[in-house]
């Protein structure tokens, strides 16, 4: 299922200019990629804000009242440290029928049986790289972890992909382990 988002192409515009923008609750975006000129947009800051706090990857198609819908992958996005304001959003523009790379979010399903026993849950990456035609990649990719014993882990290789997925990641890259918690010896105060 594609996410469809309204978007405006747009002028170049300076600080000023772009902050005007923001100010009116629109963010300012690129597309690029495919071999075509870049292409700067404005877009709804509430309609991609809802998309993005969704957490969901995938293909997004925007919209635009004078030409053909662009169906892109969010490559990157900039955001205030303070207000975390959405400032700017990088798009690349895909084609549906070749194979594109991209990250794809890992949602950690479960509570290990080695955290029940005091075990500490070391989660090493929060998404993989991956391979597939732009229909095919996932929205996120479940890792079920209800099953790990303290000393356990588990790598990329170890995850059942949809059809269609290949891992761009190496297989023994560590995503998630069960480790002993450490305990701190109690030393006597110097006097």
């Amino acid at each position: 299922m594609r996410v469809h988002l309204r978007a405006e192409t747009r002028a170049a515009m300076n600080k000023t200019g772009l902050k005007q923008l923001r100010l009116s609750g629109r963010i300012p975006a690129v597309i690029f990629g495919t071999g075509e000129h870049n292409m700067m947009i404005q877009l709804s800051a509430k309609e991609f804000g809802k998309w993005a706090r969704n957490g969901k990857g995938g293909i997004l198609e925007l919209h635009f009242e004078d030409r053909e819908p662009i169906p892109v992958l969010l490559e990157s996005v900039q955001r205030d440290p303070v207000t975390r304001e959405y400032l700017h959003v990088d798009f690349l523009r895909i084609n549906i029928n070749e194979v594109v790379r991209t990250r794809v979010n890992l949602d950690y399903i479960g509570t290990a049986k080695g955290a029940k026993l005091g075990g500490v849950v070391q989660i090493q990456s929060t998404f993989i790289e991956i391979e597939s035609l732009p229909d095919q990649i996932p929205a996120t990719i479940p890792v079920e972890i209800s099953g790990l014993e303290i000393g356990n882990s588990l790598h990329v290789g170890d995850l059942k992909l949809p059809d269609g997925v290949v891992p761009i990641s190496s297989a023994n890259e560590l995503l998630v382990s069960v480790v002993t918690p450490k305990v701190q010896s109690e030393q006597p105060e110097a006097m």
